[in-house]
């Protein structure tokens, strides 16, 4: 096969499955080297964005995903009823930020720190698989440990976790307020 051809393969398989696919996936399908495929999406990724294409591939940790311009919102809207219009409380996103930032993390350390009890928001922001369960905490009671997933990162618009800003800006910004 020659580099054409693979290209638009991956461009079918990240178009089919709809998900973020890893690169891991892709070269077991593809029977290629994991250099030799990402050095190909790279182009793809450039090739896409040079030619201001509807669609990019944008990387989330080490896998990929086929998805829409941003810039392109409001005209897709115009064309699609949303499917769930309601948004996250503010207290589901402090909760969700406390676990963003101090993952993993208990629900009786998350509310020391917001003052309160936050039952209904980490149950909210499993429904909507921002977060999930990472483990258990080896103390009584043995409490469950939460983190966020891959989907809070596609929702954001993150590629990993470290393009988190920085708590010192956040800081910073509000002073500015």
């Amino acid at each position: 096969m020659d580099k054409r051809e693979i290209k638009a393969i991956i461009e079918s398989l990240l178009y089919i499955w709809g998900e973020p696919l890893s690169l891991k996936d892709l070269c077991g399908v593809l029977e290629l080297e994991k250099n030799e495929v990402k050095e190909m999406i790279n182009e793809m990724i450039s090739d896409f964005n040079y030619n201001r294409r509807g669609l990019q591939i944008i990387q989330i940790n080490n896998s990929y995903q086929l998805t829409t311009r941003s810039e392109h919102y409001d005209f897709i809207c115009k064309l699609c009823t949303p499917k769930n219009d309601s948004t996250l409380s503010n207290a589901a996103l402090e909760t969700l930020s406390i676990i963003a930032y101090k993952q993993p993390i208990t629900r009786i350390e998350i509310e020391s720190i917001r003052g309160v009890k936050c039952n209904k928001s980490i149950n909210s922001l499993l429904q909507r698989e921002l977060i999930r369960e990472v483990g258990r905490l080896d103390k009584t009671g043995r409490p469950i440990l939460y983190g966020t997933t891959e989907t809070f990162l596609q929702h954001f618009g993150l590629t990993s976790l470290e393009q988190l800003p920085e708590l010192e800006e956040l800081t910073n910004h509000d002073d500015k307020l």
